[in-house]
């Protein structure tokens, strides 16, 4: 369990410094994947930034914690991290995206990463 608990922490922290470049150097299709497309060089532009450099930040914050603190740490991080696809989920519902990227991608993201809280806590 502890490989699975590990690798899983691993392959989320990577998948959102990825998120997060996308969104700085790609953000118009970055958007769109998110579930509300937003237009890369009209007002937009400033918060898909902001996003790409927060989703970044916490992906290597995740990797310092695993690599520097142990499991333990990164579970609570990982709880804690959570919140950010849920309120995801609640964005994309408000603004016009669909019930399937909401779900499908956000809500089925936070639940994965919940999982993941728990595999950390076991080990």
């Amino acid at each position: 369990m502890t490989v699975t608990a590990y690798t899983l922490a691993v392959l989320l922290d990577l998948f959102v410094v990825f998120i997060g470049a996308r969104f700085l150097f790609r953000p118009g299709p970055a958007a769109a994947g998110y579930g509300v497309p937003a237009d890369p060089h009209g007002d937009a532009s400033a918060y898909l930034a902001i996003k790409g450099l927060r989703d970044g930040t916490l992906g290597l914050l995740g990797l310092a914690l695993l690599a520097f603190a142990g499991a333990t740490a990164e579970a609570w991080f990982m709880l804690a991290v959570a919140v950010v696809p849920l309120g995801d989920t609640l964005i994309v519902l408000r603004h016009g995206g669909t019930r399937a990227v909401a779900f499908g991608i956000h809500f089925a993201t936070a639940v994965v990463v919940l999982v993941s809280a728990a595999l950390l806590f076991a080990v």
